[in-house]
């Protein structure tokens, strides 16, 4: 059974993944709705796609006890962007599974963070949330996310046409790992 804590906190040695706050989102928002974040995710949002993409992170967390949680940085405190876990919503995909994810400010880029909290969240996907298996999806385009892929297995069998935006990307890549492997590669 999943685990819905109340308030939902975990640190690593940086880092801290948190429950998201009200003041989060304008540090989130300006750090990473930028041309080169949102290169592959769609382009810069408007104040709706923002306001849509707020209500489909909340509604992760409601439904089942986790999202992409606000990554802020222990020494200061900044938010560097989000990284978590939610369910594949792409019905054309592997709707339904564990899906890890992140989305950093080009500030907190080649300095660890990421790998840092994607870590963090597989490691909370087998041991908290009671996954047996975690996807990341990424596009072929999009090499610096194909480094973050941390191991995992290359899945062309659960590759999807991407549908959610108007450019032309190309399919859904995914990838996955299984407890096992990742308990045996990550203690």
């Amino acid at each position: 059974m999943a685990d819905h804590p109340a308030d939902f906190r975990y640190e690593t040695e940086r880092l801290i993944l948190r429950d998201w706050r009200e003041d989060d989102w304008p540090e989130f928002w300006q750090g990473t709705n930028t041309p080169a974040v949102m290169l592959w995710l769609g382009g810069v949002l408007d104040e709706y796609g923002m306001a849509g993409a707020r209500a489909r992170l909340e509604s992760y967390r409601a439904k089942h006890g986790h999202t992409f949680w606000p990554v802020e940085r222990k020494d200061d405190g900044a938010i560097l962007g989000f990284c978590g876990l939610k369910r594949c919503t792409d019905e054309n995909g592997p709707f339904g599974m564990m899906e890890a994810g992140w989305r950093f400010r080009e500030s907190a880029w080649g300095k660890g963070y990421a790998k840092e909290a994607a870590t963090a969240s597989f490691d909370l996907a087998f041991d908290r949330f009671g996954a047996d298996e975690v996807i990341a999806m990424t596009l072929p385009g999009n090499e610096p996310s194909w480094g973050m892929m941390l191991g995992l297995e290359r899945r062309e069998d659960l590759d999807f046409p991407e549908t959610m935006w108007s450019q032309d990307y190309g399919p859904v890549i995914v990838y996955s790992v299984e407890r096992g492997s990742w308990k045996a590669r990550n203690g």
